[in-house]
């Protein structure tokens, strides 16, 4: 038994078995995602358990790229598992009878052996304990986002482990960033250029930009209006710039 008056007891290291998933554990994988779900401070699901199943069976055979599901077995019971993709943790729970008791750590624990170079993860902002497992563990916090880009539409934080050369893996992300900030400067230039006909005065209008950073910092509001003020100052300078040219 994994609790013992209501305390953890941990699980012996001779008693807990990683293995891969296969097919016939989608139904037991499943139920460990409802029920850690429900025992966790985490938004109301919003998908029937019977898709969630159907769901988990199709990722425990998926062939994406570096995809993976794990099961943590205690006594022949799955009592966890833990699903990847490359570069991504993409589910781990454990069964909230089993949680605390080494479990989840030893899942964590295979990822990472399994992922050296670093994976990230999306963690609910409100969901604390796993926050603090995670940050226990080495991962680092990332970014914060208002959840519109997640289906519960509620507030999350993207987590990272960063591997063993976490200077290369921090990197690769700022490169994925950049990648996307250059279209975004293709584009922002463009459309500056295609505006410039259309105007009825040349002279730039600082409202319009006072407004831009304001808008920008409900999206990054760690650098402040003021700061982003003068980055849209620069972009548009050098926009026109380029259009005018």
């Amino acid at each position: 038994m994994p609790t013992e008056g209501g305390a953890a007891v941990p699980v012996p290291e001779s008693e807990l078995v990683l293995r891969p998933a296969e097919p016939d554990d989608a139904d037991a994988l499943a139920l460990i995602h409802v029920l850690a779900r429900r025992a966790a401070p985490m938004p109301d699901p919003v998908h029937p358990d019977d898709d969630v199943r159907r769901w988990l069976r199709e990722r425990v055979v998926e062939d994406a790229p570096g995809a993976e599901t794990w099961v943590a077995e205690v006594e022949g019971s799955p009592v966890g598992y833990a699903r990847t993709t490359a570069g991504w943790l993409d589910d781990l729970y454990v069964q909230p009878a089993h949680q605390d008791a080494g479990v989840g750590g030893a899942l964590l624990d295979l990822v990472m052996a399994r992922q050296p170079d670093g994976f990230c993860l999306w963690v609910f902002e409100g969901n604390r304990p796993a926050r603090d497992f995670y940050a226990h563990r080495g991962l680092v916090e990332l970014e914060r986002t208002d959840g519109s880009g997640n289906e519960e539409g509620e507030p999350d934080v993207r987590l990272a482990w960063p591997g063993q050369d976490p200077v290369a893996f921090l990197r690769g992300l700022v490169d994925d960033v950049d990648a996307q900030l250059g279209d975004l400067l293709a584009r922002r230039a463009a459309l500056t250029r295609a505006i410039q006909p259309l105007k009825t005065s040349a002279r730039r209008d600082p409202a319009r930009e006072r407004a831009v950073a304001e808008h920008l910092a409900t999206r990054a509001p760690a650098l402040g209006v003021d700061r982003l003020e003068r980055i849209i100052r620069v972009v548009i300078e050098e926009s026109l710039d380029a259009a005018t040219g």
